[in-house]
């Protein structure tokens, strides 16, 4: 997502943005009315995955209770599975699918956007797919079940590579490894201050970075650097990384706040 916008030019950037905020207040009903609609039944019912971005809306709704679930603790893209009570049992409707090369031998290194690519070009739509685990040669897609047979029966290359797609358990894929949490010293939890602070940068570099619209928050170019920091904002930095803020953890004896950041 945060590359396609790094491609357009100004106004085509604005046009982005106005079409992702109305595709989030979009979710943001959707999701409401999966979790009415659990309430009402009494029965789980399970959303398609999400970004980061709309997990975040969904944390600062009024939509309890509900649990997310992307298939491994580690998840980036996760499904949000809305409960008609604190407690009421559920199944995921989550499954592994593991991707290998037919002939390992003859295999090319593959990426992400590759398996994504060609998962895609197959005309699977991305809210029915949560993460692509890459390990070696295999890839591991996390995906809705209803989807899966779809996916192992019609996906048969990657790129110039054979492939061969089934079921696994998820247990037996490595996790990878987590992000990286540390607090930073900044002034304030504004934007560029964060940004500055997490990839050692002066507060002149920072600001070149927004003035070139090379950061977003929660996918989503911000109004302005100075803006504070919410917590559970993701900040992706283009040739950088992203970071998440997590909290204020108090202040030095400078004055200055301790800002925890988990960096991926």
């Amino acid at each position: 997502m945060s590359r396609s916008f790094y491609c357009l030019d100004w106004h085509s950037r604005k046009n982005y943005t106005v079409i992702m905020e109305n595709e989030l207040e979009l979710t943001k009903k959707r999701l409401s009315e999966l979790a009415r609609r659990a309430e009402k039944r009494g029965i789980p019912v399970e959303s398609d995955f999400l970004t980061p971005a709309e997990q975040l809306e969904l944390t600062r709704m009024r939509c309890e209770p509900y649990v997310f679930d992307g298939g491994y603790e580690q998840a980036e893209r996760r499904c949000a599975v809305f409960l008609p009570w604190d407690g009421c049992e559920w199944e995921s409707g989550i499954v592994c699918l593991e991707i290998a090369p037919s002939n390992e031998k003859f295999a090319e290194p593959l990426t992400h956007r590759d398996y994504l690519g060609a998962l895609m070009a197959l005309g699977i739509k991305r809210e029915t797919m949560g993460d692509i685990v890459i390990q070696g040669k295999r890839a591991y897609l996390f995906c809705l079940d209803s989807i899966a047979p779809y996916i192992t029966g019609q996906l048969e290359e990657v790129r110039r590579t054979r492939v061969k797609v089934c079921a696994v358990e998820p247990e037996t894929i490595e996790p990878p490894e987590p992000p990286k949490e540390t607090s930073v010293n900044v002034q304030s939890a504004r934007l560029d201050s964060l940004v500055a602070a997490v990839y050692k940068l002066s507060r002149g570099e920072a600001q070149k970075l927004f003035e070139r619209e090379l950061v977003l928050v929660n996918s989503l170019p911000p109004k302005s650097p100075g803006m504070p920091a919410k917590e559970g904002d993701v900040i992706s930095v283009r040739g950088h990384g992203r970071f998440a803020f997590v909290a204020e953890a108090g202040e030095t004896r400078k004055g200055r706040v301790k800002a925890l950041v988990r960096i991926y």
